[in-house]
């Protein structure tokens, strides 16, 4: 797979006409970087007024594999006054499997609701990089929920984007991170990766709501519920990323069917073909409890390692998707570690006001890290 798809940045970069860079490849390298235009509205209406590109960008497997991730870069068009602008690393929630779900794909179309608050860091004269995540608007499966693959993309992406031809972005620029939901964990997954991983990055504070730290426990929540097509999906990006887990051997007849048709889906087709169903509908096994999944999910368990910068973490009670003691469990882990985190519990609502009401509040609190200002906990 590794030979396929660098064969594949091969032919874009001569389709191109581009150099190939003279050193050897490495994690944050930009492949391609290509203008843009991104809308607010369906129907390309309401441009929003930035220098935009779609970046083809190199970054790094949840198994250790140079690879090739896609995403969008946006940098507003007025100078930064108040020094190095800042760049956001912003990590979109479950857009579902197939490449045409892929953010890049629903800016351009004008169907992107997270713009909306990428919008208010726009406002604020701040750029923003928002990956795609491995194998989404790129060749392969996505691997939905691979915390590490995840993780590495949005790091990456922050460095492509400083190496941006015309984007006027720093290398010493002051970096946050944002995300909610499948976003939030790869927002905590950065977080904890980014000392080892990508430790020249001048990271100043990430946030992260509806956080799905440990899938095992999503799963068992999801299961047989009306969103079950997440933890499903979740199946199949698991298995993208780990080919040992060998999902599809595991199936029945009807779980191959479904899992082989929800592979090119958009999140809300992947949830009303599932819903209701029980991961005992797709196989005679109790996949969950093989000890082949059980190494990998707890591998992609967030919390064992802490981030070495302030930590935004907010979750709503009523949140019907990733439970409420999740997130309050991932605060707790955090806490213990010495990080310090500022915890919003958002009284009542669900996953979806979660991020609408949770938002905002994380927009305000990076901000005020990015420029600087100290953070406090209430751990």
């Amino acid at each position: 797979m590794r030979v396929r798809v660098l064969s594949l940045i091969a032919l874009l970069v001569a389709s191109l006409g581009l150099a190939a860079p003279a050193h050897a490849a490495s994690a944050g390298d930009v492949i391609s970087a290509q203008p843009t235009t991104v809308y607010l509205l369906p129907g390309k209406l309401l441009e929003v007024p930035v220098n935009a590109w779609h970046l083809l960008y190199r970054s790094t497997s949840a198994t250790g594999q140079l690879n090739a991730v896609s995403g969008t870069l946006l940098v507003p068009k007025a100078g930064y006054p108040l020094g190095r602008r800042p760049i956001i690393g912003y990590a979109v929630g479950t857009h579902g499997l197939g490449d045409q779900c892929a953010p890049s794909a629903s800016m351009s179309q004008g169907r992107e609701a997270e713009l909306a608050l990428v919008s208010l860091f726009l406002l604020k004269g701040f750029a923003v990089a928002i990956t795609d995540y491995e194998g989404l608007g790129t060749p392969g499966t996505h691997t939905y929920m691979a915390g590490v693959s995840q993780g590495q993309a949005v790091l990456d992406s922050i460095r492509a984007a400083m190496r941006v031809p015309g984007a006027g972005l720093s290398m010493d620029a002051p970096v946050a991170i944002m995300g909610y939901s499948q976003g939030g964990a790869s927002a905590g997954w950065a977080a904890q990766l980014q000392p080892a991983y990508a430790p020249e990055l001048r990271l100043r504070g990430v946030a992260a709501g509806g956080v799905p730290a440990d899938l095992k426990a999503v799963a068992d929540n999801l299961n047989g519920g009306p969103n079950f097509g997440l933890a499903a999906a979740a199946g199949v990006g698991l298995d993208a990323a780990y080919p040992e887990l060998d999902l599809e051997a595991d199936l029945n007849e009807r779980g191959r069917a479904l899992l082989a048709d929800a592979v090119d889906d958009c999140v809300g087709e992947i949830n009303s073909k599932l819903a209701g169903l029980r991961f005992s509908d797709l196989s005679p096994l109790d996949l969950l409890s093989q000890p082949k999944w059980q190494v990998r999910l707890t591998e992609n368990r967030l919390g064992a390692r802490a981030p070495r910068v302030p930590v935004f973490l907010y979750h709503a009670q009523g949140d019907e998707i990733i439970p409420h003691s999740v997130g309050a469990a991932l605060r707790s882990q955090y806490c213990s570690a010495g990080v310090r985190v500022r915890w919003v519990s958002i009284p009542g609502g669900n996953h979806v006001l979660g991020a609408v009401e949770g938002g905002p509040l994380a927009i305000e609190w990076l901000a005020l890290r990015v420029l600087g200002l100290p953070a406090t906990t209430n751990c």
